[in-house]
């Protein structure tokens, strides 16, 4: 089975709290035992933002660890992306919630793997089981 990943995951094996890298990594590992590993279009320019990471050190790290980048992400993938942005717009008006505001890229990683069928690894699986509740979460 093929496993998209999130954003936050790969931010988290990158990160300098050695547990936390370590967690992301195993779990990365683990994935890779079960099948491929993909990242979405949007994951991709998300991590192009994090500090120090240039686009070559993107693509030789996107090598070096066999993570392959979906670029085409058709109309069904853009249309569920909607949707739940849209309920979640609801919800949070519905909910007075006054926590961190969602951005369209976190349902368009969503959707993209839900419509992939893939399994999903994230650390935020909050937002993902409430948005896409028939995706098949792994969270860490």
């Amino acid at each position: 089975m093929t496993t998209a990943i999130d954003t936050n995951v790969i931010v988290a094996l990158w990160d300098p709290n050695e547990l936390l890298s370590s967690v992301a990594n195993s779990a990365l590992y683990a994935a890779l035992g079960r099948g491929r590993l993909v990242i979405s279009a949007p994951v991709f320019a998300e991590l192009m933002a994090v500090p120090r990471r240039s686009e070559a050190f993107l693509d030789g790290f996107l090598h070096d660890t066999s993570i392959s980048v979906d670029w085409n992400l058709d109309e069904s993938i853009w249309r569920t992306a909607g949707r739940a942005f849209q309920a979640y717009g609801v919800r949070r008006r519905r909910n007075r919630d006054a926590g961190p505001r969602r951005i369209l890229a976190d349902f368009v990683i969503g959707a993209h793997a839900l419509k992939r069928d893939c399994r999903f690894l994230t650390l935020d699986e909050g937002l993902y089981r409430a948005a896409f509740p028939q995706l098949d979460i792994q969270s860490i």
